[in-house]
């Protein structure tokens, strides 16, 4: 039975986790002011309505209305339960939390996993930089480009060609290589290691953290004195800390310029995101030992909206289309492909001609361009039937797309180019539509936004952002009973009830008031630029006074109506009060600030006694 966590306990684990680097660690966030800004990762958008209040620890959606704090987008993110979320996050900020039955094992199994890579990591980096054996190694990466500060930055390392000289220096047992990765049981019954013998590429994950390895075998070595041919790469299995189809190599030193440039270039090896970083690209990314897929996708579009694909020039145009144009549609993403000379990969130009690589990034094509280019550039254009297979080849390219528009164009350019009907084309490209099946399947609809029940009085909301945002004496100059709307009055209500803006929106989602709810969430990562002036105070109250009055004396002519008080008293309030509201637009200073402590004072009493 698990033992339920204290408030204490989850205080502390919010308190000691930055909601600004958690949420950076997948998603692009800006400054802008006091709020930090991106795209939500929770529906497709390409102007970004997600914003994030460091201060506040919270963050929310304009857009979808998604909103939380740093527990819930861990459950949302990751779909963890509470318990789950917090521990996670407890271990993330190195905080421990009493031990229970329910998180036990699986959380200590993956500390433990991280732990035991994280050592593994720094013990081959050692042996790269000075072990003898390692000189090879050393060799190997100089004659490809890297050099000792390179191979810093990207912490690679060298395998001895040993059985366990990993299993023993660190003193792994047999569960701690299963869990990792690392090595093994063999078929002797002894420990061994996963890779010996080859250049070690560490994967990690966006924060940073080693969880898997990859490693590269010598030229020349991949015979084995039995005979047996080595693969020239070996990859980490799937572990408890490492998913393939979800990891993208280099992703944690790539994403500071991924996020500036809008752009994220994706490569094939481990050396090709090493190559792009040293010709001044330092945003480019390599999947693990996979093809590119849905969840690389998923991972990829929370940091970028320009994807360049960086292949040899036949693994870029061989890619599944349907695939491409899916998840372009499905993740509103723009995929290019960076044209690389025939037979080399990045590596390779890299080293012959740096500058060359980088204008291959910049003069990226959309992904059609691409690959009717390689079929017009193959093409015999010389002559009529030369030119009418050419012809029959794009269409089928054309074909492919889903957009109407977008084939068309691409229809007339090359009906231009190839000297052909343009509606002779078409027709081709819809032979082909209706002869042809394609893998693509029908977009993922991102969830709907959630709708509000309707819009908020604009005075209510302001005050209520200065009661989160300002200082505390703005919440003395208001009220509950200033509050026409009663889903910002329950808002304010909850403020005054709680030590912070979190407490208040746990209460409110307690409660099932769910958007009074929301109403503070979205004002929690809308601060202010710079905080309000007195003036600014002042309007909004007046504002706030001026819209609950009409009710209030409505209220008050319906007590007489009903003979439940006194018509001289009645009528003198209202004089009053109406000479009192003068004074509120009228006058400054003093005489100002009376009016409106009067008429808040009423408004309080009023809305005591009203039945």
């Amino acid at each position: 039975m698990s033992v339920a966590l204290s408030e204490d306990e989850i205080a502390r684990v919010r308190a000691a986790t930055d909601i600004v680097a958690l949420i950076t660690e997948s998603v692009a966030l800006k400054r802008s002011g006091q709020r930090w800004v991106g795209l939500c990762p929770f529906h497709g958008e390409r102007t970004p309505s997600f914003s994030v209040n460091a201060h506040e620890g919270r963050y929310y959606c304009f857009g979808c209305r998604a909103a939380g704090d740093q527990i819930t987008w861990v459950r949302e993110t990751q779909h963890l339960d509470f318990v789950e979320a917090v521990r996670h996050l407890a271990e993330r900020a190195g905080i421990e939390l009493r031990e229970d039955a329910y998180a036990g094992p699986a959380r200590r199994e993956r500390q433990v996993a991280l732990e035991a890579m994280a050592r593994a990591v720094d013990w081959y980096h050692e042996r790269l930089l000075r072990a003898p054996d390692a000189r090879p190694a050393r060799d190997y990466l100089r004659a490809r480009g890297i050099s000792g500060e390179v191979a810093r930055t990207f912490r690679l390392g060298w395998a001895p060609d040993e059985w366990d000289a990993l299993t023993r220096a660190l003193s792994l047992d047999a569960k701690v290589l299963e869990v990792t990765g690392l090595g093994f049981v063999n078929r002797r019954g002894r420990l061994q290691d996963f890779v010996r013998g080859r250049v070690i590429f560490p994967i990690f994950d966006p924060s940073g953290k080693p969880v898997a390895l990859g490693g590269r075998i010598l030229p020349g070595a991949a015979e084995r004195p039995d005979g047996r041919v080595e693969p020239k790469y070996k990859n980490s299995p799937e572990t408890a800390i490492y998913s393939k189809r979800k990891t993208l190599y280099g992703l944690h030193l790539a994403k500071d310029d991924v996020v500036r440039t809008g752009e994220i270039v994706v490569c094939e090896g481990y050396t090709d995101v090493i190559a792009f970083f040293g010709a001044g690209v330092p945003r480019a990314v390599a999947t693990c030992g996979t093809a590119l897929g849905e969840d690389h996708f998923r991972v990829m579009r929370n940091f970028a909206r320009r994807i360049v694909l960086a292949y040899d020039a036949d693994g870029a145009g061989q890619s599944a289309a349907a695939s491409v144009y899916q998840w372009e549609r499905q993740h509103e993403v723009d995929v290019v492909v960076a044209h690389l000379p025939d037979g080399l990969d990045p590596a390779e130009l890299a080293q012959r001609d740096p500058a060359a690589l980088a204008r291959a990034v910049e003069d990226a094509v959309p992904f059609l361009r691409f690959r009717l280019e390689r079929v017009l550039a193959g093409a015999d254009t010389t002559s009529v039937e030369g030119r009418a297979r050419a012809g029959e080849l794009c269409a089928a390219v054309i074909a492919e797309h889903p957009s109407d528009l977008t084939r068309d164009q691409y229809v007339m350019d090359v009906a231009d180019r190839l000297r052909l009907e343009p509606r002779a084309l078409r027709e081709a490209v819809a032979t082909h539509q209706r002869g042809g099946r394609t893998a693509e399947g029908p977009a993922r609809r991102a969830a709907p936004p959630v709708p509000r029940t309707r819009a908020r009085p604009r005075p209510g909301h302001e005050a209520l952002r200065f009661a989160v945002h300002g200082p505390r004496t703005v919440r003395e100059r208001l009220a509950p009973a200033l509050f026409v709307d009663e889903v910002q009055r329950a808002a304010f209500e909850a403020l005054l009830e709680s030590a912070s803006t979190q407490g208040a929106i746990e209460a409110l989602e307690r409660r099932g008031e769910e958007e009074a709810a929301l109403e503070l969430a979205e004002i929690a990562v809308e601060a202010p630029e710079e905080d309000p002036t007195e003036g600014d105070v002042a309007a909004v109250v007046a504002q706030l006074i001026r819209a609950a009055l009409p009710e209030a004396l409505a209220g008050l002519s319906r007590d007489l109506a009903a003979g439940r008080v006194d018509p001289e008293v009645v009528r003198a309030t209202i004089v009053d009060v109406k000479a009192r509201e003068q004074h509120l637009r009228d006058e400054h200073g003093a005489a100002a600030e009376g009016a409106e402590r009067d008429l808040r004072d009423w408004l309080v009493a009023r809305a005591a006694t009203a039945p």
